[in-house]
């Protein structure tokens, strides 16, 4: 009787490098079927979200920031201005609340957020989805090409002016020791005040390590920031907004952030001056204050524009 193997025959070109040649197929597929599981659960995810989001706007929704006049730093304070900035400009409340542990309260791990129903959204971009999905958006009016203008001019706001204010932040040494330091950790006792700071200090520098900017000087910083305000005072020229008579994002984001520049007192003001030397856009930045938080002082959705150290107005 002749023997019946029951290893499987192997075929010459079956095993290239040891392994045969359906196993990489086999990989193959199930990365693709996992990828797609993968992307159906981030469609029903989003659906979910946007079922949610279609609610109507509560009265009592609520945005969280850090303490405002002794731990809140430059570039949250700039992100915060910039998410109450564009709810004002769709109209809609919100209640400012300060927490010292606000940061930890967020589930990006970054402020400003919102609670809005039973819902919890963090940082500008997420916010302005959250919100187009209830049926608010300032952007519908531009086409697809000024869309994507809108996009790139966000993207190098936030790439320069925030990672500049981060910069300045954690990376100048005058500025850590006499700012930074005592305004981050102030809620919390020695040591833990220090252990925090100097967490998020190497966060921060290892984020600015694989950017490239790890290297920089301050001078150079200074400008960056200075060749993005000239790309934003450019594009504004002499229009009320970005995109002609009607706020867009772009605007809240800008606002956000050169207000802050504007009205926050550093150890030195270099950063601001490089900001005051385009007029549009210090003329631009007290439009928004004017339009959108003068005269709302008593509306609780609107201080942080009057509670900085100086207002623009003259």
């Amino acid at each position: 009787m002749q023997a019946v193997s029951l290893l499987p025959s192997i075929v010459p070109g079956d095993l290239p490098g040891g392994f045969p040649t359906s196993v990489p197929e086999e990989m193959r597929i199930k990365r693709d079927c996992k990828k797609m599981e993968q992307e159906i659960h981030t469609s029903f995810i989003f659906s979910a979200i946007n079922i949610l989001a279609a609610e109507p706007w509560p009265e009592n929704a609520a945005l969280y920031q850090q303490l405002k006049e002794e731990q809140i730093l430059l570039s949250d304070n700039a992100s915060s201005l910039a998410v109450q900035a564009f709810l004002q400009m769709c109209n809609l409340p919100v209640r400012v609340i300060c927490r010292a542990n606000a940061e930890y309260m967020s589930p990006s791990g970054k402020v400003p957020f919102i609670h809005v129903g039973n819902q919890v959204v963090s940082e500008l971009g997420p916010i302005v989805q959250f919100v187009k999905a209830k049926g608010h958006s300032l952007s519908d009016g531009l086409d697809e090409v000024q869309k994507a203008e809108m996009k790139a001019y966000m993207e190098l706001v936030n790439n320069m002016l925030l990672t500049a204010e981060l910069y300045l932040q954690w990376c100048d040494d005058v500025t850590v020791e006499e700012i930074t330091y005592p305004r981050y950790g102030s809620p919390y006792p020695w040591p833990l005040n220090r252990i925090l700071s100097y967490q998020k200090q190497w966060e921060v520098r290892r984020k600015m390590k694989a950017i490239g900017w790890a290297g920089k000087t301050l001078e150079q910083v200074l400008e960056d920031v200075d060749q993005c305000c000239h790309a934003l005072s450019q594009r504004l020229g002499t229009q009320p907004y970005f995109f002609n008579k009607q706020p867009t994002e772009l605007d809240a984001l800008v606002f956000g952030h050169l207000f802050t520049i504007l009205t926050t007192q550093l150890i030195t003001d270099e950063l601001s001056e490089k900001v005051k030397n385009y007029s549009n856009l210090t003329a631009f930045c007290r439009r928004i204050e004017q339009q959108y938080f003068e005269g709302h002082e008593k509306d609780s959705s609107t201080t942080a524009a009057h509670s900085s150290k100086r207002s623009l107005l003259r």
